[in-house]
C-alpha cells in the first residue's frame, strides 16, 4: 500500500524536474523533434504522442510550453523563419556595394533553401493551409518585413550610383529571389523524375546558383 503514493509522486514531480533544471533544453529540443514530425506528417497528421515519444516526454509537458498541437506548430514556423532572416542579418549587406550586397544575398538563399528542406516543406505545408496559422506571428511579419527594408536600402544604394535601374519594387525582388531557391527544392522529386536530373549533383547546384544570381543581376542592371 506504500508503494502507489511513491510512483505517483515521482509521476507528477519528473516534469517539475525538468523544467527546474534546464526548461531553455526541454522546449527546444520539443520544437526540434516537433519540426520532424510536422515535416514528416503536415499539421493535419501530426500527433502530440508521437513528438512526446521523440522527446522522451509526456503530452502533458507539450501542452505546458505550446498549450496546443497549433501553437507549437505556429512556434516551430517562427523558429524555421527566424533561423533565415537572423542569418540574413549576419550577412552585414548594408556594408557591401549594392552588386556584391545583392549576389551575398542571392548565393545565401539558394544555398540556406538547398541546406534546409525542412524550411521549405513546413513552408509549403503552411500554404497548404491557406496562410491560416502564419497571420497570428506578428513576429514573423516583422522578420519578413526586414529583409524587403534591407532590399529597399540596397536597390536605393545602387540607383543612386547608377548601377540598378529606377523603379524597382523590394518585394518583387524578394519574390524572384526566393522563387528559383524554393522552387528546387520543393519540387525536386517530380522535376529530378521528369527530367532525370540530379538537383543534388554538385555540378548542377554550381549551374544554377550562378545563373539565379546572373539572373537577378541583370534583371536589376541599369
Amino acid at each position: 500500500m506504500t508503494k502507489t503514493p511513491d510512483i505517483d509522486t515521482a509521476a507528477v514531480s519528473e516534469p517539475r524536474k525538468s523544467r527546474k533544471n534546464n526548461p531553455e533544453k526541454t522546449r527546444e529540443n520539443i520544437l526540434k523533434e516537433a519540426i520532424v514530425e510536422f515535416v514528416e506528417q503536415g499539421l493535419s497528421g501530426a500527433r502530440v504522442d508521437a513528438i512526446a515519444e521523440r522527446t522522451h516526454t509526456s503530452k502533458r509537458m507539450i501542452y505546458y510550453y505550446f498549450t496546443s498541437k497549433e501553437q507549437l506548430y505556429v512556434e516551430v514556423l517562427e523558429k524555421l523563419y527566424s533561423e533565415i532572416r537572423t542569418t540574413e542579418s549576419q550577412l552585414h549587406l548594408n556594408e557591401l556595394e549594392p552588386v556584391q550586397a545583392i549576389r551575398r544575398l542571392v548565393e545565401f538563399t539558394f544555398d540556406h533553401h538547398d541546406r534546409n528542406a525542412d524550411f521549405v516543406r513546413i513552408v509549403s505545408i503552411e500554404n497548404i493551409h491557406k496562410g491560416e496559422y502564419i497571420k497570428h506571428s506578428e513576429c514573423i511579419k516583422a522578420m519578413n518585413d526586414n529583409i524587403v527594408h534591407v532590399l529597399e536600402d540596397i536597390l536605393q544604394r545602387g540607383v543612386e550610383q547608377k548601377v540598378f535601374r529606377q523603379g524597382l519594387n523590394p518585394l518583387d525582388v524578394h519574390l524572384l529571389v526566393s522563387s528559383f531557391c524554393y522552387y528546387r527544392v520543393s519540387n525536386r522529386y517530380t522535376v529530378g523524375e521528369s527530367f532525370q536530373v540530379d538537383l543534388s549533383d554538385p555540378q548542377v547546384k554550381q549551374r544554377q546558383r550562378e545563373m539565379i544570381c546572373d539572373s537577378v543581376l541583370r534583371y536589376l542592371q541599369a
